[in-house]
């Protein structure tokens, strides 16, 4: 589809500047330094300084990604990438240095990286000023956690609140829009607009599925590690949706994905068509948003070997073989032992290239974590973000996996036994329960939902003793002393409601003797055997 001509530059007597907003030269994200400081930083300093930095961060896990996602563009922009397994190994190793993409992005025309531009604002799409008045609202629509379902029927008055947000994050919010949004409608009429098809907003590349980063000692480890080697050309860098040699869809109706042009657009995507609206007056550091507008964005076709390279491979219920998905359910630690499965086996991509990592010569801290992230949703309406770090050390997949594995049968041994001990208190505590009563009733001494917040810190502590070196047998010994004490204590807490009558006591004792008989009995795992209460 053609492109409609550009909006006119503003034009009367109103001579106040426009706003200009660069984060090549403004500090767009906050980093957090070798000795412990939070440091804001600009584009161009979170590469300059890469060695420098221990990581980079958002207000949410998914704009720490959509971040690190978008310095990965930069650097394939820059040529800055290993064009084999081997090379990126030595990269890795050697810690190559990323002062190509630094220097290659400060030499950048400033009219490119404008986040207020008249004509080609930074990710996102002109085409929309036209409308901006009178579809637009307030910022909070930018913020995923903020904005709902998105849809234009929804009472949605928080979006009408005209609170400015900083320029800073506006441009976090919507490189995460880019990159997770989720499928619903827009706020924005198709009839006197762009089109039907810009109310339809599909689901964002990485939303819907786990994504995970390796996360190195450094900003620099962590863009190394996360590099996918090519020999292809790194493809357009996407700066807005009206500038480069891609030609952008239309929204007469939705077309089907465009092939991605390689690394850089891929990390770059407009996954979203946004228009910001700066407030008069502000500028610079000061510069703030006060007016969003966002519909539709471009489609990709992925190619699940090449464009997937981190993601972790599950088995839904049907056989439906798919990237691991965050579930509002079931927390994320308890798929450690797929992540270190997939590389144990050498998977592919980032799995494999992990894999082959050599060992440390003398063991010491884990030098890497693998950070899995990802946005829980009740179909079009965003819930929670869901993340987990997972440590690994190069060469001891086998051992982790293993560790992640007892561990995970453990708790899930402790999950059942408190199910049987609950059961086992509501057998006495209710002689003739009505068949609408008993979930509600049997909720009354499920102890399984602290027992299963309780458990992460356990668990990621075991992980990481073992990562660190110790032995699984001991490290498991300790994991087991701290949880079964606790599970107990958890159900004893649920059973204090329980009357002090016989019929209570007769209850309590039930269930307590139903999770002593069990924790240890002939169908609990190894580690719980030999467990003495």
């Amino acid at each position: 589809m053609p492109l409609r001509d550009l909006p006119a530059r503003p034009t009367g007597t109103d001579t106040t500047p426009r706003p200009h907003w660069d984060p090549r030269k403004h500090p767009c994200a906050r980093a957090l330094t070798l000795d412990g400081r939070i440091a804001g930083q600009t584009l161009v300093e979170l590469l300059t300084n890469a060695e420098d930095l221990k990581d980079v961060g958002g207000l949410t896990p998914g704009e720490k990604v959509a971040l690190v996602e978008y310095l990965l563009a930069i650097c394939y922009a820059s040529r800055t990438y290993p064009s084999s397994d081997d090379e990126w190994t030595r990269w890795v190793l050697g810690q190559h240095p990323l002062d190509r993409a630094a220097s290659w992005l400060a030499r950048q025309p400033d009219d490119d990286w404008n986040l207020f531009s008249p004509t080609r604002p930074l990710g996102q799409n002109i085409l929309l000023a036209e409308f901006l008045e009178e579809h637009g609202t307030g910022p909070a629509q930018l913020v995923i956690e903020r904005v709902g379902d998105y849809n234009q029927f929804a009472d949605h008055h928080h979006l009408d609140h005209p609170d400015p947000l900083p320029a800073a994050d506006a441009f976090r919010a919507m490189l995460t829009q880019h990159t997770f949004g989720l499928s619903g409608r827009a706020r924005i009429s198709g009839k006197a607009t762009l089109g039907p098809a810009i109310t339809n907003l599909a689901t964002g590349r990485l939303a819907g599925r786990i994504r995970v980063l390796a996360l190195g000692p450094t900003l620099g480890d962590t863009l190394r590690l996360n590099l996918i080697p090519t020999t292809d050309e790194p493809g357009v860098l996407n700066l807005s949706w009206t500038e480069g040699p891609i030609e952008r869809r239309g929204f007469a109706a939705k077309p089907d994905g465009r092939a991605v042009t390689g690394f850089a657009d891929l990390h770059s995507y407009l996954g979203r068509s946004v228009l910001l609206r700066p407030k008069s007056g502000t500028d610079g550091d000061t510069a703030v948003v006060d007016r969003v507008l966002i519909g539709a964005g471009e489609l990709l076709a992925l190619d699940p070997e090449l464009h997937l390279q981190d993601a972790v491979m599950s088995v839904t219920r049907t056989g439906e073989k798919k990237p691991l998905w965050p579930s509002a359910t079931r927390d994320l630690w308890r798929e450690a032992h797929a992540l270190y499965a997939a590389v144990e086996e050498e998977a592919g991509g980032l799995y494999s290239r992990l894999a082959r990592l050599p060992k440390a010569k003398e063991p010491g801290r884990h030098p890497i974590d693998l950070f899995a992230v990802g946005l829980v949703s009740n179909k079009t309406t965003p819930i929670s973000w869901v993340s987990s770090v997972f440590p690994f050390a190069p060469g001891m997949a086998p051992t982790l996996y293993q560790a992640a594995s007892r561990g995970s049968e453990v708790a899930e041994h402790i999950a059942r036994t408190l199910d049987r001990a609950a059961y086992a208190a509501w057998e006495i505590a209710y002689p003739n329960p009505k068949p609408a009563d008993k979930k509600a009733q049997l909720a009354r001494f499920d102890a399984r939902g602290e027992q299963w917040k309780a458990t992460e810190e356990p668990f990621h502590t075991m992980l990481s003793d073992v990562a660190d070196g110790y032995l699984v047998t001991e490290c498991m010994e300790e994991y087991v002393e701290r949880l079964v004490p606790m599970a107990r204590d958890a159900l004893e807490k649920r059973l204090d409601s329980l009357s002090r009558n016989a019929q209570g006591l007769r209850a309590r004792a039930a269930a307590l003797r139903r999770f002593d008989d069990d924790i240890s009995g002939s169908r609990a795992p190894d580690d719980l055997k030999g467990w003495n209460a």
